[in-house]
Formats: structure tokens, C-alpha cells, sequence
């Protein structure tokens, strides 16, 4: 098998749509099958942590090519990149390198490797691994993390074994925050043939404070405490086991009750919110860029007039879609960025709820009669807002089918460029980071799998918004950056390609008298670097 990375691995990996389908094989190392999910005793053992996690298992665990929720967040507990950043304020601390840049708007970075630095096989971590992990990254195959390096990440060289240079194309101050998505890899385990589809199928060999012991794609993953860590964040306990249920009912079951086996959940159900509560559990939620976006395909009429495509946001009656589908835990989109986030304003455009104006825009652009099927990813809260969106473009005399279905199966149908109307499915960029530039480079990016599906690439205002992308990007006086940022957030709100209805919150739940150290994500998966037994 190739380790190219294809449009189809992109899909099977993207958490951007929680897409599950790839049957990993499990890891030749864990022989003799699936090992119990279960532990003896895990409810009063102080010496492990059992997590329960929302997202399939079933997918990459390559931290160059994966956006998988799950393989993600173990990521973050078993590798390092020479920067990391702070779960949730995002802010960069030194991981691999011994301290942060002196100069952010240098254009070449020195970072020196701390000392006693090691893998999890017991060799050291040296410049060479650095350089091979960024030439994987940087390569002309990588079209996930790559997008987020390559318009200005020229190259990085080796000095010593113990100091690299990052050299860019221009001055880039957010690269400090960035560089945590460069988990750093080992070039002893990973260069050898078949490695990187090892890696894909579930295998780890990192220097963080966690080491991998078992992966069973269907079922968990655990992990242990590595001695050998010489970072700034050790392991906290001795053991881990993570839980993979997808299933919403089995998920809160695990956590409730005075025999629960887990500690900690995430993706917890809006209605289970205050049963958990009542028992006694902390329920809390992370705003941020997580939402349910419409897309359209440009290229089937008429969704190639954009005031068509601006009628049917307006048309969706958001605050009924909030009240019923999310229980309060979301907020109608103002912009492409959620409300909160320090690059937010509201856009020139904002779709808030006028069935007038969607008739008038239907009018105008000579439709009508016109009848919608949309496709939609079938994740539980997605499925819950899809009737709103219909009643709604019914009344606007919108004739509208639904069609939910598996998450892989929608988007083998885009990979294959199969014809579609309308597309409904989550999205949440900020599993990667916060920058605005880092955000809109998930979607909107020449050549992107996204600008494909709706076949808007190539088009002048494709063009023009990449443009106005890149001068925001190599601008380095942050008043002028935020000015040309919400320049090009105006037009992306304009053109309505694909564009969020709603951002919503991710509840996560924990007890507080088994586990403490806990905040919760506005992100898909946990972090628990910080977390103790009590």
C-alpha cells in the first residue's frame, strides 16, 4: 500500500466530518485480538484513568495525515512537537525545543532540543527526526497538515544534533501556536518500509509523557506513564484505558451511576446534561468553532447564484433550530468564526432568520418551484437540526427531502464527485488551532478537496478570496492583519460556498470526586496532561 496520501485517506481520516469507514488493521504487535475494555477495579484505582471518548477509533493515527478525534487527542499525550500549546487558551509553551522563538517576526527560527530528550524505544531524539518529520509534512503528498505549513514554511535544516533551523518564505508570527501540529516523529521507526501504514493502522512510538501499550481499533486504546519523559508536562498517572463509544446511550451509561467505571466523557448528549448533573458530575461546555455547515454545489443550478444560496440561509429559522435540536448550546453564525473567537466580527453579511428576504432573493433569481434534496452526515445533533432546516425551506415554499446517512458513505459519494444539491455536515478546525489563517486554509484552499466538492475552484472569487488569504498571512502589524482577515471573512460570508448555520457547544462530563485538573474542550476528544486521580 502507497503511503501517498489520497483524497480518499483525506475522508477516512478527516474529523472535520467525524468520517469513521476505514477498518484499521490492528497493530501487529497487539497479537491475539482485542484485548477487554474493561479494568478490575477502575472506578477506585488511583493508578489509571478510564475515558470514555464519543469518536470512532477506527481511523489514523499518523499525526502528519490524521484529523481523527480520537487518534487526535491520544496524540497530544503521546508525541511532541518542539512547540506545544495549552488545550484550551492555546497559548505555545517549549516541548521538544528548550524555549519559544526570541524574535517572532524573524524569518528563521533556532530551536534547541532539550536535553535527555528520548522516544518510547529509549533512543534519543535528534535534529535528524526533526528534519524527517517536516520533510513528510512539507512533501508534495500531504494535502492535510501541509495546507497548514507550506504557504510559508520554506524549509527546515538540521544545524547539529541537537539544533534546527525552520527557515520561512516570510515573517510568520503565528507559526509559534502552528508548530504543535509538527508532532515530531521518530526517523529510526518511522523510515522503515510499511511504517507509515503501521502508523495509519494505530501504531505509536512518540517521546511524550504517555506511551502507547494497547490499541484495539473497535474498542480502546491504553497507555502508561514513560519513565523516560524529561518534559514540561509528566505523566500524571500510571495508567490510562480510552474507550472508544460511539454510541450516545452506552457513552453516559458508562460514566453514570456509583459503580461507574469511567471518569471522564466527552461528546455528552444535550439531553443526558442535567440527569448527570444530578448525580453528581461536573457537565460543562466548550464554545468554539465546532458547527454544522451548508454546502453547495456551484456547478448544478441553480446553486450557481448566489442569491439562491444566500435565500436559503436566510430562510432556516436558527433560533427554533436551538432551541429544539440544541437544547440552548449553540449560537446562530454572525461569521465564519464563532462568537469568541478574538478574530470574530460580524460579517457584511449576516444570515439572520427573514423568510421575506429569502423570497424576495428567490424572486429575484427567477426560481421557483424549486425542490432540494439534502444529503447530510447522520451525527446525532446533525440529525437533530435537519428537520428544522426543512420546515423552514418549506415555508418558504422550498420542497425539501432529507437524506442522512453514514458519515463515509456521504463523502465516498463526494470523492467520487457523484452529483449533489446541498450538503449538511459538522466541522470543527480548531482540533488544530485558533488563527483565522488556519481555520479558513482547512476549507478554503486552492486545490482543496472542499473547493472541489463544490466546484468552486477556479472561479474569480475563489481566486480573489486566496489572494486577500495570502496578504492577510504575511501581514505582521496585528491591527492590519485583524483589518484584512475580516476583509476576507466579509466575502466568504458573501459568497455562501460553505458557510456554518450554527456553532454549537461540546459538553464534556467528569467527577469531580475521581478526577480533578479537568476543563473542558471547545474541541472534539479530552486532555488529561493536567488531570489527577483524587
Amino acid at each position: 500500500m502507497s503511503s501517498d496520501f489520497s483524497r480518499r485517506d483525506f475522508l477516512r481520516y478527516s474529523g472535520a466530518t467525524g468520517a469513521a469507514a476505514f477498518i484499521a488493521a490492528t497493530l501487529s504487535a497487539c497479537s491475539g485480538g482485542p484485548a477487554s475494555t474493561g479494568s478490575v477495579g477502575a472506578g477506585t484505582n488511583k493508578d489509571l484513568i478510564t475515558a470514555v471518548i464519543g469518536y470512532g477509533n477506527d481511523q489514523s493515527w499518523d499525526p502528519t495525515q490524521t484529523a481523527s478525534a480520537f487518534a487526535m487527542a491520544g496524540i497530544q499525550h503521546v508525541y511532541e512537537g518542539l512547540l506545544d500549546t495549552d488545550p484550551i487558551t492555546r497559548e505555545p509553551y517549549p516541548a521538544l525545543a528548550t524555549a519559544l522563538p526570541a524574535d517572532l517576526n524573524a524569518t528563521t527560527w533556532t530551536f534547541t532540543l532539550r536535553d535527555g530528550a528520548k522516544w518510547h524505544d529509549g533512543q534519543p531524539v535528534t535534529a535528524d527526526d526533526v528534519v524527517f518529520t517536516f520533510e513528510r509534512i512539507l512533501g508534495p503528498d500531504n494535502v492535510l497538515t501541509g495546507n497548514f505549513f507550506k504557504s510559508w514554511l520554506k524549509e527546515v535544516k538540521k544545524v547539529d544534533d541537537k539544533n534546527v533551523e525552520l527557515v520561512f518564505k516570510f515573517a510568520f508570527p503565528d507559526a509559534a501556536p502552528r508548530l504543535t501540529i509538527a508532532k515530531i516523529m521518530p526517523k529510526h521507526v518511522f523510515s522503515q518500509p510499511g511504517a507509515w501504514d503501521q502508523a495509519k493502522s494505530g501504531k505509536a512510538v512518540g517521546s511524550g509523557p504517555y506511551k502507547q501499550t494497547a490499541h484495539n481499533p473497535k474498542s480502546n486504546t491504553q497507555f502508561e506513564a514513560f519513565d523516560g519523559y524529561s518534559g514540561p508536562r509528566p505523566a500524571t498517572v500510571k495508567k490510562m484505558n480510552w474507550l472508544t463509544i460511539v454510541d450516545a446511550a452506552a457513552r453516559v451509561a458508562k460514566i453514570s451511576g456509583g459503580s461507574a467505571e469511567a471518569q471522564i466523557a466527552d461528546n455528552i448528549p444535550y439531553a443526558n446534561v442535567d440527569q448527570l448533573k444530578q448525580q453528581g458530575l461536573t457537565v460543562e461546555g466548550g464554545k468554539g468553532m465546532n458547527h454544522m455547515f451548508l454546502m453547495f454545489n456551484t456547478g448544478t443550478k441553480p446553486f450557481d447564484d448566489v442569491r439562491v444560496r444566500q435565500a436559503l440561509h436566510y430562510a432556516i429559522d436558527k433560533k427554533k433550530m436551538i432551541d429544539v435540536a440544541l437544547k440552548g448550546h449553540g449560537t446562530a453564525s454572525s461569521s465564519f468564526l464563532n462568537e469568541g473567537h478574538p478574530d470574530h466580527k460580524r460579517a457584511s453579511v449576516v444570515y439572520d432568520y427573514d423568510p421575506d428576504k429569502a423570497k424576495a432573493l428567490l424572486k429575484e433569481a427567477g426560481v421557483s418551484n424549486l425542490t432540494v434534496n439534502l444529503m447530510a452526515v447522520n451525527v446525532s445533533w446533525i440529525v437533530d437540526c435537519l428537520p428544522t432546516i426543512a420546515a423552514s425551506w418549506e415555508a418558504v415554499g422550498i420542497k425539501t427531502t432529507l437524506e442522512p446517512q453514514d458519515t463515509a458513505a456521504l463523502f465516498t459519494k463526494m470523492d467520487q464527485f457523484q452529483d449533489y444539491q446541498v450538503v449538511a455536515a459538522a466541522s470543527n478546525p480548531q482540533q488544530f488551532g485558533m488563527d483565522a489563517d488556519l481555520i479558513l486554509h482547512y476549507n478554503y484552499v486552492p486545490g482543496g478537496l472542499w473547493m472541489k466538492y463544490s466546484h468552486w475552484d477556479g472561479s474569480k472569487d475563489a481566486e480573489k478570496l486566496f489572494s486577500m488569504m495570502d496578504e492577510a498571512g504575511k501581514e505582521t502589524d496585528q491591527a492590519k492583519k485583524s483589518e484584512l482577515i475580516h476583509k476576507y471573512l466579509d466575502l466568504v460570508a458573501e459568497v455562501a460556498i460553505l458557510y456554518p448555520v450554527v456553532h454549537n457547544e461540546l459538553m464534556t462530563a467528569w467527577d469531580p470526586k475521581k478526577i480533578s485538573g479537568i476543563r473542558a474542550q471547545p474541541y472534539p476528544g479530552i486532555n488529561v496532561l493536567q488531570a489527577k486521580r483524587t
